[in-house]
């Protein structure tokens, strides 16, 4: 039976590979979707592959054999879609059935690993990977502090050996930077003795465990850690690091001021502000710094608005502020008075003085129809106005949602059909809110670069199979990580599960982040959500 489910699997890929590869193909008659799902079903139900039957069939029931339509590229594609996925499935895992599951969320426990140990690397994320959690992971410990503080993990894994910087340099760079955040922390080591064990705490770790690691013991006290982390988190109203409100607390709080309006009628605003060029000052003086401009700057509206007014810290580096009893042009005004004052504030760092604006979106609640979730949404649309018009001012919004989106252009390199059209389909369904997404699919690397995308100067999520003909994806990402715009680059590798050197070379070249094939789809979708709205 293996050699007929290969044989049509096989013959299944040719026959989409002939329809979709040919830049001249103008499109595929019905009847030949028909014969193609009709031979699918027939063979499939006959070497027991069940969901490759009955998928076909459900399909079948929607085409007359008859009909001289002919399909258009694209919208074939969307039809058979299922019919693609499932026979990826069939050809990399055993027993499959037709899933009814739900996609997992992509804010799933995010855990980091820092290791030089690429072994070690790859037998812990499969692992805990296992257990529903999602894993990132590093080589390099330069790379992988900035990669903390961009992916804020829930629970950071390091050894102590590392190159160029140990274990205990790292956790301190990062208590350093990060002591007002609760992260666990954890310590993996050969050394195991009490001298070394004391060091890690009195560096900041939570936990120590001693390689050869115990998965059992290491599984359970990470679980232990993240349910410590996720009551924190539930618990505390105020944000750690600026000390104002948090997310959690406006998300409670917005709703009561609308059941106020029902009850009183009495106008209040909404503001999303967001710090002008943030990661430009990170990028220039370093986590430290920018986590005192937050401070300063959460410091600074809190002073400076009324007592009745509330700021929250909504994330990163975007506020909500809500004005009571306040109209749209009054609260423009304060806004755009808090915008103007703030500029004036001289920040240093090695004798180096710069200054800070923020830009504001506004939108004032005066009808019982809003709801909270979409005044937030007309501010937050007015703020990324605010952005587009030049930064350091203040848009309102009159109930449009109409805005010129900022692009980011995700690419997708793989020689197989059937894995370039399932990953176009899921960044298809990704909402990034106000990032437009500008998708484009390869077969090869020299399409790629052929096509000029590399050298627009936008910011880019690349997603690339490590093993291709013609240029492998190691070659491809070496390529954009020592190219003119390598900065704006972020790089998910797609590799064999036991490609060791293959997974070590991709870390050490840039890559951002890997997945090993086969991979479960949904688990995919999870990890591409993660990490394209790091680019938010």
């Amino acid at each position: 039976m293996e050699k007929y489910k290969n044989h049509l699997i096989q013959n299944t890929k040719k026959i989409l590979t002939d329809w979709f590869e040919p830049k001249e193909n103008e499109g595929i008659p019905q009847r030949d979707v028909y014969r193609f799902l009709h031979s699918i079903k027939g063979t499939a139900g006959t070497i027991q592959l069940g969901g490759l039957m009955q998928v076909s069939d459900r399909l079948l029931l929607e085409l007359d054999e008859n009909s001289k339509k002919v399909w258009e590229l694209d919208e074939l594609r969307n039809f058979l879609f299922d019919l693609m996925e499932l026979t990826y499935e069939y050809e990399n895992f055993e027993h499959l059935t037709i899933k009814t599951s739900a996609i997992r969320p992509s804010n799933a426990p995010l855990i980091q690993i820092i290791d030089d140990d690429v072994s070690m690397l790859i037998l812990l994320k499969d692992v805990l990977e296992e257990k529903g959690w999602m894993v990132i992971t590093n080589t390099d410990p330069e790379k992988a502090v900035n990669q903390y503080f961009e992916m804020h993990p829930d629970l950071l894994i390091l050894d102590i050996h590392l190159p160029m910087k140990d274990g205990f340099h790292v956790l301190e760079d990062i208590q350093t930077h990060n002591e007002k955040y609760f992260i666990p922390k954890m310590i993996i080591s050969i050394q195991n003795d009490k001298q070394t064990r004391i060091k890690a705490y009195q560096s900041g770790a939570d936990d120590f465990i001693g390689k050869p690691i115990d998965i059992a013991e290491f599984i359970v006290k990470i679980e232990r850690h993240l349910q410590r982390k996720k009551m924190f988190d539930q618990s505390v109203l105020i944000d750690e690091l600026t000390q104002v409100y948090n997310r959690r607390f406006l998300e409670e709080t917005l709703p009561r001021y609308f059941q106020e309006y029902k009850r009183s009628k009495q106008v209040f605003s909404i503001s999303v502000v967001d710090i002008d060029y943030f990661k430009q000052v990170n990028d220039t003086y370093g986590h430290l710094l920018g986590d005192r401009v937050l401070n300063e700057f959460a410091q600074f509206i809190k002073r400076s608005i009324r007592s009745s007014d509330l700021i929250f810290r909504y994330g990163g580096e975007e506020f909500v502020i809500i004005f009571p009893r306040t109209k749209n042009k009054e609260a423009k005004r304060r806004l755009t008075e808090l915008i103007h004052a703030f500029s004036q504030k001289v920040f240093t760092y090695n004798e180096k003085s710069f200054t800070i604006t923020f830009s504001a979106g506004l939108f004032t609640v005066d009808d019982e129809i809003v709801t909270p979730e979409e005044a937030f949404k007309y501010a937050d649309h007015s703020l990324y106005e605010a952005k587009r018009l030049g930064r350091a001012r203040v848009e309102t919004s009159r109930r449009t949602l109409s805005y010129k989106k900022n692009v980011l252009n995700v690419s997708v390199i793989d020689d197989d059909i059937i894995i370039r059209t399932m990953l176009n389909k899921i960044i298809e369904s990704i909402d990034m809110g106000h990032i437009e997404l500008n998708i484009a699919v390869f077969e090869n690397g020299p399409l790629f670069f052929e096509s000029g995308r590399a050298n627009d100067g936008r910011d880019h999520f690349l997603i690339v199979d490590g093993v291709m003909p013609i240029m492998d994806g190691l070659e491809v990402l070496q390529k954009v990580k020592t190219g003119p715009h390598a900065n704006l680059f972020s790089v998910l590798m797609l590799t064999g599960r036991k490609s060791k050197d293959n997974i070590a070379q991709a870390l050490k070249l840039g890559a951002d982040d890997y997945v090993t094939k086969p991979f479960s789809m949904p688990e995919l979708q999870a990890r591409i959500e993660r990490l394209l709205k790091r680019e938010k």
